[in-house]
């Protein structure tokens, strides 16, 4: 599919004026230069953000001194669960 040339984009912009009419034309351009503005700067502002929150966590980071990671060895091992004392019948009533 090529894009459109000449003679096309005339026919195009023909089509558009017709089916939106002349007075709505001005409108809609209005409408989407905001939007396209509100775009951008919500964009530039998420981008200057993200390279503040960078400088922020590099120099925390040069701040603090490097942990060292803790060693395998130390990690308890996990013990088997022991029954409670609801789950064990009581000795001390009689049953029936």
């Amino acid at each position: 599919m090529r894009f459109p040339q000449g003679a096309e984009w005339l026919i195009i912009l023909v089509l558009i004026l017709l089916l939106f009419g002349a007075k709505r034309l001005p409108d809609a351009a209005r409408g989407l230069g905001r939007s396209l503005r509100i775009l951008k700067s919500e964009t530039k502002g998420l981008h200057d953000e993200d390279e503040n929150k960078d400088k922020v966590e590099g120099s925390a980071q040069e701040q603090l001194p490097p942990s060292n990671p803790p060693a395998a060895d130390a990690t308890p091992a996990a013990e088997p669960a022991q029954p409670t004392e609801a789950a064990q019948p009581d000795s001390s009533k009689p049953q029936t």
